[in-house]
């Protein structure tokens, strides 16, 4: 079937259409909504009622790192230093050891129980060993997790970082089955490490340049920015990639150097990455979702239950005691709940697409394989992160006096001015304001939510983390207010 210009328009619009809307869904059912866009990618593609013969492999790996480098921006640009400054060596060493250990137990355990070589199962157990940054920042910021201990910025800093080691293994191993030679850990070594050098020197100049750009271009119309700041994040990826060095990792060290500073336009700039980067998303997924044939995840459907069950249960967690052994202050709930959310999710589908064009061996099992562990990673892992961090007490859900704190008015005006934090398992999360049955003397005047402020109208629906700005009249409104926001 010949495509043209106007059948992909159409088609493709219609399938983001239909993507974005079903988005609603995982939201009432508690589905991951990253499973959405890969199951209309795949309902649309040629095993599905779509119909649509997709089998371009090197779109799907463009698109995908385009997508990956926007949200490692994204994500670094959301990311204060200061916070993650505490456990900054705790994701450092779950991004290298805790993925050398993954990619390396997996790998033989695969070797083990398929066909493949010692060479090939390692490939696939580098392809699979990283977390992904997409699946992690979307759940957790899209359900409202508020994790304690600082197991949020160590989960988003892993995530963000651990791309890096993945890449250069899998990398490695494609080298070694290309040219037919035999394993040397001792020459790729060096080879790590100058690319670990030459991204972490390149990021550093990149964030000290935009800062520097941003702040000093004085543009004529504020629109221009997000293009300005999106060419030098294009370029710092290709430009670090074409001298040898990591482009992931040169992006997110920028990011996180710039997300650290204040600068013109940054609020828009964080709400134009974080639109951009959704719809990557849902652009990226769809295509991940039409490369693959459903029909082939059946025969392979034993061989990914064993890999993935192992992965989640034994080499995951090998990986995180590993490399967290020696900080006595996280605790065993603590490592349990970062083992689990170890969530596969677009990096391995997009690095499994690498063999592919590279002509080798079984490249569409692997293929079928990786997306058969990223689907039921997702599944599994990302339905269950709020129930197990509820489980092992990691939620915080106390008011503390910072956040709930009343604000002095004129000794003329007889009502009070009180800010207040929905608690993750607050009565009040996901109804709407006229669904609280606030007394008729309180009236919630601004909603702040995610760097943002509402204005509130009857049907706004109060998700948790919400401060609200509300005036009541007296002390016994303020009582039934907390009652009905479900805030002791």
């Amino acid at each position: 079937m010949n495509f043209t210009v106007e059948s992909i328009l159409i088609i493709g619009s219609f399938l983001l259409f239909v993507s974005i809307l079903a988005s609603k869904i995982s939201t009432k059912l508690g589905i991951p909504t990253l499973l959405i866009f890969l199951a209309v990618g795949m309902l649309a593609g040629s095993d599905g009622i779509g119909g649509i013969s997709f089998h371009n492999a090197a779109l799907a790996k463009t698109v995908g790192a385009v997508t990956l480098t926007l949200i490692l921006f994204s994500g670094g640009l959301d990311t204060a230093y200061d916070h993650i400054r505490p456990i900054i060596w705790h994701g450092v060493l779950l991004s290298t050891v805790g993925v050398l250990a993954t990619a390396f137990s997996i790998g033989y355990f695969i070797y083990f129980i398929t066909d493949f070589t010692l060479v090939e199962s390692l490939l696939v157990g580098s392809i699979i060993s990283s977390t992904d940054a997409a699946a992690v920042f979307s759940i957790l910021r899209s359900r409202n997790i508020h994790l304690k201990h600082h197991l949020a910025p160590t989960l988003e800093l892993e995530s963000g970082s651990n791309d890096v080691m993945a890449y250069f293994l899998m990398i490695f191993f494609m080298g070694v089955l290309s040219s037919g030679g035999e394993l040397e850990i001792s020459a790729a070594l060096p080879m790590f490490f100058k690319e670990m050098i030459i991204g972490g020197i390149a990021g550093f100049l990149v964030g000290k340049t935009m800062l520097f750009v941003v702040n000093k271009a004085q543009l004529t119309n504020e629109a221009l920015y997000p293009g300005l700041t999106l060419s030098m994040i294009l370029f710092t990826y290709s430009a670090t990639n074409y001298i040898h060095g990591s482009g992931f990792l040169a992006v997110y060290i920028a990011a996180l150097m710039l997300g650290s500073q204040d600068f013109l336009h940054k609020n828009s700039l964080l709400r134009f990455y974080d639109g951009i980067t959704w719809l990557m998303q849902v652009a990226m997924f769809i295509v991940l979702g039409l490369l693959v044939f459903p029909k082939q995840l059946v025969p392979i459907s034993g061989v990914g239950i064993l890999i993935s069950l192992v992965l989640m249960f034994v080499a995951r967690p090998l990986g995180v005691f590993l490399s967290l052994a020696f900080f006595k202050k996280v605790g065993r709930s603590q490592k349990l709940f970062i083992s689990w959310v170890g969530l596969r999710g677009a990096v391995p589908i997009v690095f499994a697409t690498y063999p592919m064009l590279e002509g080798l061996d079984k490249t569409g099992k692997i293929f079928h394989i990786v997306f058969f562990i990223v689907l039921t990673s997702i599944l599994f892992q990302g339905t269950s992160l709020h129930a197990l961090a509820k489980w092992l007490k990691l939620i915080e859900t106390k008011v503390s006096a910072k956040k709930a704190r009343a604000i002095s008015l004129s000794e003329d005006v007889k009502s009070e001015l009180l800010e207040l934090e929905v608690p993750e398992d607050a009565e009040a999360a996901g109804k709407q304001i006229v669904e609280l049955g606030l007394p008729k003397s309180s009236l919630i005047v601004l909603i702040s939510r995610d760097k943002s402020y509402l204005t509130p109208r009857g049907d706004t629906v109060i998700e948790a983390g919400d401060k609200l700005m509300v005036m009541m009249d007296d002390k016994q409104s303020i009582k039934e207010t907390k009652a009905c926001l479900g805030i002791g």
